[in-house]
């Protein structure tokens, strides 16, 4: 989840949930966006040789689309492994669920998913059903390798949820508090 601290699959940023589904597991993505919303699995938490599903919105319609990040960009493959594909667009929010394999043995450019990754969360516009730029100049992403074997709830606060407030800080507000109500040394 991305977004304020208590949101849902309706009101977050972003959001995301799988689930395990013998051989597959079902993804279902949400952005408050009119043009495209992903998940991406990265080895490193950096862009680059991630391999990315998208739910890209053109027409009235949501297809699901898969990608490889090449540096900051990204380009289509060939190979889709998604399937069940359903999407809307609604009050500014764009939803789909697909389907994919744990794994492909022949397929290259998709990752294994018995395996850990770091999620990346990206959405922004598209352009005639092309994905561009994202939203954020850094999208939030998972500070850890997450396993679809196991329950998480990730919540990334963003920006507008975040404290100002660093460590360093507090302890001068405590320190002052301490001096005030119990004298100087």
């Amino acid at each position: 989840r991305y977004g304020a601290p208590d949101c849902t699959a309706d009101t977050c940023e972003y959001f995301l949930s799988y689930r395990r589904l013998s051989d597959d597991v079902e993804f279902e993505l949400s952005a408050e966006t009119d043009g495209w919303v992903a998940i991406g699995f990265s080895s490193d938490r950096k862009m680059g040789g991630d391999d990315v599903m998208a739910c890209v919105y053109h027409a009235g319609n949501v297809r699901v689309q898969h990608y490889q990040t090449v540096g900051q960009w990204v380009r289509e493959l060939r190979q889709n492994p998604a399937r069940d594909e359903e999407g809307m667009f609604a009050d500014g929010r764009l939803t789909c669920r697909f389907r994919r394999p744990l794994s492909s043995r022949r397929q290259e450019d998709m990752v294994d998913l018995h395996l850990g990754w770091y999620f990346l969360f990206a959405w922004g516009p598209a352009s005639h059903g092309m994905v561009t730029r994202h939203d954020i100049d850094s999208p939030p992403m998972t500070d850890f390798l997450v396993s679809i074997f196991r329950y998480v709830d990730v919540h990334i606060p963003s920006p507008n949820y975040q404290s100002d407030a660093s460590p360093g800080c507090l302890l001068l507000i405590v320190a002052f508090a301490f001096y005030t109500l119990m004298g100087r040394p």
